[in-house]
């Protein structure tokens, strides 16, 4: 009996070591798999942030070349020495969303006037941020997600600015500050 008992105890042992050994392998793939994957998103923000920056460079230099042939393109406020600028101050909204914590969006811009229409741009800002309200309070928290959703909300503040005042008053729309809360 005592013979039975040993000759069985190996082939459990065996067997259970077979189990945990291909656990063990399991858990190591995983891991490497992990890590490969950390480093492939390395690799590529790096690589996306350079791009990124060339295209900024190339961007810039386009708007160089376009100021020195004497068109307007879109850094011409910028480029405009007549450009007036006008602070506005900051505005502070709620975002739409169904969730139970209020969301918030805090945005502070700049408006870039027409040439000789400053004082008029200054004396219906109230106007501007009438217009921009109803637009700024139906965004959504995934509105605001990504690079392109600044140049998204940028265009319709214009779009709104422009509507609100008439055609020829406002340039641009400057944002310095657009946070999520």
């Amino acid at each position: 009996m005592s013979d039975e008992k040993t000759d069985d105890m190996p082939v459990d042992e065996a067997g259970a070591k077979a189990k945990g050994g291909r656990k063990r392998l399991i858990a190591i793939a995983v891991v490497a798999v992990g890590m490969l994957a950390g480093a492939g998103g390395v690799y590529w923000y790096t690589q996306r942030g350079s791009a990124d920056h060339a295209g900024e460079k190339q961007a810039e230099a386009a708007a160089a070349e376009g100021e020195a042939e004497g068109g307007e393109g879109h850094g011409a406020a910028d480029a405009d020495p007549t450009a007036s600028y006008i602070e506005v101050a900051p505005m502070m909204v709620n975002l739409r969303g169904g969730g139970a914590q209020a969301k918030f969006v805090k945005v502070r811009f700049i408006v870039v006037a027409a040439e000789g229409k400053t004082d008029a741009v200054k004396g219906r800002i109230p106007v501007i941020l009438d217009a921009l309200q109803p637009f700024l309070r139906e965004l959504r928290p995934e509105d605001l997600n990504g690079s392109a959703a600044v140049f998204r909300i940028k265009e319709e503040m214009i779009r709104r600015s422009t509507a609100a005042l008439g055609k020829g008053m406002v340039r641009d729309i400057l944002i310095q500050d657009l946070i999520q809360q």
